[in-house]
């Protein structure tokens, strides 16, 4: 499912306009050290993992997305913030690639 999901978040960035070429190159490598820290992570973890990732692909979702809803933003870009929470102490590299996308996110509006 982590696969999948990750997947999709890559679909999703591919369809980020050329306009904004610097972003979306700089999130292809932070999605490359997500699946990094992913694969590396304990099976007891996963659940919590896939909480991250699905709230990651919502937001790149919402990036994609014309007109996106303001409401939809907010609250995939809040739960990725909620569910990292757990991982601070035991994955700080994790936590630390998750915190990077969601500022480009920012950056880009989103």
């Amino acid at each position: 499912m982590i696969n999948e999901t990750l997947s999709k978040i890559e679909a999703a960035i591919a369809k980020i306009q050329s306009g904004k070429s610097k972003e979306k190159d700089e999130l292809v490598s932070l999605l490359n050290k997500l699946k990094s820290e992913l694969s590396a992570l304990p099976p007891a973890k996963m659940d919590e993992a896939r909480s991250i990732g699905n709230f990651t692909e919502a937001a790149a979702h919402e990036v994609t997305r014309e007109n996106a809803s303001v409401q939809l933003r907010n609250l995939s870009v809040s739960g990725i913030a909620y569910s990292v929470k757990g991982f601070e102490a035991t994955h700080p590299q994790l936590v630390s690639v998750v915190n990077e996308i969601c500022m480009i996110l920012a950056r880009m509006g989103i």
